[in-house]
């Protein structure tokens, strides 16, 4: 079923274990993904970035994954990561994705501020969710997510004095925080600051998201949840995965493409698998926030979705 963040994230905040956002830039990837999801009993966000948008168009990809979403048997959400551009944002909610990032982390504060707080207003027309950045999450080299390579990352943490003033003026569903996490594969272990994403936690009520999660070490993942973290985005280790899959399937070359595509879905599947149940995700499909009901904020943000459609026409 097609969910936004709210419904996924809040009863993992509440029960403490995360929901991860797994990137599908191909049918491949999403097929994998939503297998994963159904046999392990997970709720599970899915989606593209819009560093990704070259390798898979954002409406071609929305062909897909909201039709996926909402034939699964598990909740789904279909997420914008890292838009970028205000015009990209507002596609994405055309196009029926539940959930957008507004990435203004760039920005200075206050920009950031009053980007966030508009775009999350108009999400919230359309029963969307929207997640911001505060701080900055870079990139390790070769990064297809990100595009800056921070020397010292420290100096773009996340000031834990300034993200209740953030999220109460944006009026954001989630909150992606740097804490020396990095896109991309790591070169060295990552030495993530616990105790800022506890102190964090404890300032806002929010779910909070760990951008960069792939390379980072179990033990790593379930402290990190244990302090805060609802949420942890997967691109490399599945996209890696896909790859190596279709590596060992061409043995000759009489393979062809469709020899090839069972077997990426397949480890694609098995390495999602992995993590929801690192997350402790695993068997949490029915915790949706009510439980399939609709609240009378979630009923209010849809007739304004469908009120929004009608006068467009």
């Amino acid at each position: 079923m097609l969910v936004n963040m709210n419904e996924v994230l809040r009863p993992a905040k509440k029960n403490r274990y995360a929901v991860g956002l797994f990137n599908a830039v191909n049918l491949e990837l999403a097929r994998g993904i939503i297998a994963a999801a159904e046999s392990s009993r997970s709720p599970v966000i899915m989606g593209t970035a819009e560093i990704l948008l070259p390798y898979g168009p954002l409406e071609e990809v929305s062909y897909y994954l909201i039709p996926m979403a909402k034939k699964a048997s598990v909740p789904v959400v279909v997420h914008l990561d890292h838009g970028l551009t205000y015009d990209t944002c507002i596609e994405a909610l055309k196009l029926g994705f539940s959930s957008v990032m507004y990435d203004c982390s760039t920005d200075s504060y206050e920009e950031n501020v009053r980007k966030v707080k508009e775009m999350a207003d108009i999400a919230h027309s359309y029963g969307a969710t929207i997640e911001g950045e505060l701080g900055h999450v870079g990139d390790n080299e070769g990064s297809a997510e990100g595009s800056d390579h921070l020397a010292d990352p420290s100096q773009f943490f996340t000031d834990p004095g300034l993200a209740k003033d953030f999220v109460d003026k944006t009026g954001v569903d989630a909150l992606a925080i740097a804490v020396g996490n990095a896109h991309g594969a790591y070169k060295l272990p990552p030495k993530l600051d616990f105790e800022r994403i506890r102190t964090i936690a404890n300032t806002v009520d929010v779910p909070l998201v760990l951008h960069g999660g792939s390379g980072l070490t179990d033990n790593d993942f379930r402290q990190a949840i244990q302090e805060g973290i609802s949420k942890v985005n997967i691109f490399t280790d599945i996209n890696v995965a896909a790859v190596e899959a279709e590596f060992k399937k061409f043995s000759s070359m009489e393979k062809g493409l469709i020899d090839l595509i069972p077997a990426a879905v397949e480890a694609v599947k098995q390495e999602s698998i992995k993590k929801m149940k690192l997350f402790s995700s695993d068997g949490k499909a029915d915790f949706t926030s009510g439980s399939g009901s609709t609240d009378i904020e979630a009923l209010t943000r849809l007739v304004a979705a469908e009120v929004a459609k009608y006068l467009n026409k």
